[in-house]
């Protein structure tokens, strides 16, 4: 969809440093240290256009591949500091935690363009209560809803509620803060629990105490520049821990791409009803979005309902929706963090891909760390190898370091043929806690494809 005002003007130090910019010898700095951030420095590697990529902090793996600087995605000066020291033309924010910290806004008073909403875009992850809101005053379909910062008036509100009812942390939570209650008695527990503080901290001093919603899930992914923007396949991610989604909630076990639980009419009807109506709204409020606008659908019996927004690429799904691009992505990267005017679509692979979690045993919950993990020289066909919880050991070896360790992805001309790749990958791969689902996209083959 192209915007049809012409686009804010960048602050003018951005916009002296890059006409003075080369454009085809490019340095580029991804923040971020999980498979995201890995896939975003290869697919930017790939680039004729780029000299270099370098990724801040990173994880053993990344190490291996492209050069690593210590630092903490929090620290937004440290950031300015060496994206300036390093001579950075673009800086790729991975996770929303520094998006949500206003490193955008600090890296763009000091002339540097990067890749990613600022602080006030980036509320509609950062504060579930403001996206609910504003949800309401623009009339994009969501599920009923109450936001309450005292424990009365939201008991109050709770005992009108259908069950099961949902009660949500408003702030970032780590992907924790949703929790789906099948009694009054349960809701009202994690309601008082989380305005006294007692779980996740500032994150819960709001609540949000939402309808429960029936339905499939899907992503949908989008590059916006303002009212701008072009999709990405439409992804299906798997965040339970079980095989049949069973189990507790993860960061995603899995994911899958494209979907054919959205066809292009559907895709279509959601452009009308739910992503133009976001992108203009945040303009008539006075909100410029630039970098990644990730949606997450619950598709009802009513229509397709916004299940919560967030403002960069997901994980992992980014494993998967990234590599279906048929084009060289950094430009795309670059209009959209300039505010400048991005292509009609994007051309796409025809292909599928799809990415299996390999898991230390007990996560989500209390997992080993530090083991030797064994990787093949020489991966099998169709499949690469994304690292997220991963270190490097003094004499080289990689370790186990995080819940979700690494990711398989397989990439084939049918979803079967991505399957086999992946798990094939799975199966080359060893170290002694490993575990992942053995039934990643089993929707998508129930419904014959």
């Amino acid at each position: 969809m192209k915007g049809k005002d012409k686009l804010p003007r960048l602050p003018s130090l951005i916009q002296e440093n890059h006409n003075q910019m080369n454009e085809n010898n490019l340095r580029i700095l991804v923040l971020g240290s999980g498979g995201r951030e890995h896939t975003l420095a290869k697919i930017c590697s790939e680039s004729p256009l780029v000299r270099e990529v370098l990724v801040a902090p990173g994880n053993g793996g990344i190490q291996k591949e492209f050069r690593t600087l210590d630092l903490s995605v929090e620290d937004n000066s440290k950031i300015v500091e060496i994206a300036k020291s390093e001579n950075i033309d673009l800086v790729v924010v991975g996770p929303e935690v520094p998006l949500c910290n206003g490193v955008v806004d600090d890296l763009a008073q000091n002339g540097i363009l990067a890749y990613g909403p600022d602080a006030q875009c980036a509320r509609l992850e950062g504060s579930k209560a403001f996206t609910k809101d504003f949800l309401a005053r623009h009339n994009i379909p969501t599920a009923g809803y109450g936001n309450f910062t005292e424990i009365g008036p939201a008991i109050e509100y709770l005992y009108q509620c259908t069950l099961p009812v949902v009660v949500k942390a408003s702030g970032l939570a780590a992907g924790k803060g949703v929790i789906i209650c099948s009694s009054h008695e349960e809701a009202e527990k994690e309601i008082k629990e989380m305005l006294s503080g007692n779980s996740f901290g500032a994150s819960g001093s709001e609540v949000v105490i939402e309808e429960f919603l029936e339905g499939e899930e899907a992503s949908l992914h989008l590059i916006c520049s303002g009212e701008d923007y072009v999709t990405l396949p439409m992804s299906q991610d798997h965040k339970k821990v079980g095989e049949g989604d069973t189990g507790l909630n993860t960061g995603g076990m899995g994911a899958y791409a494209p979907t054919s639980l959205v066809t292009p009419s559907m895709l279509n009807e959601y452009e009308e009803s739910i992503v133009r109506p976001t992108l203009a709204g945040l303009k008539s409020e006075g909100m410029n979005f630039r970098g990644t606008l990730y949606i997450g659908l619950m598709l009802t019996q009513d229509g397709p309902k916004v299940l919560e927004f967030n403002v960069r690429f997901g994980d992992p799904e980014t494993q998967v929706i990234l590599p279906l691009v048929g084009q060289d992505l950094v430009p795309i990267l670059i209009a959209s963090a300039k505010g400048a005017e991005l292509p009609e679509k994007l051309i796409m692979k025809d292909e599928f891909a799809m990415v299996v979690v390999l898991a230390s045993a007990g996560y989500p919950g209390s997992y080993p760390k530090g083991q030797k993990i064994e990787i093949p020289q020489n991966l099998p066909p169709s499949s690469s190898l994304i690292h997220a919880g991963t270190d490097l050991s003094d004499d080289g070896s990689i370790l186990s370091s995080g819940g979700r360790v690494l990711g398989a992805v397989g990439v084939g001309s049918t979803l079967e043929d991505a399957k086999g790749a992946a798990y094939r990958l799975c199966e080359s791969v060893d170290f002694p806690s490993k575990f992942y689902r053995k039934d990643i996209g089993h929707r998508e083959f129930s419904r014959g494809n």
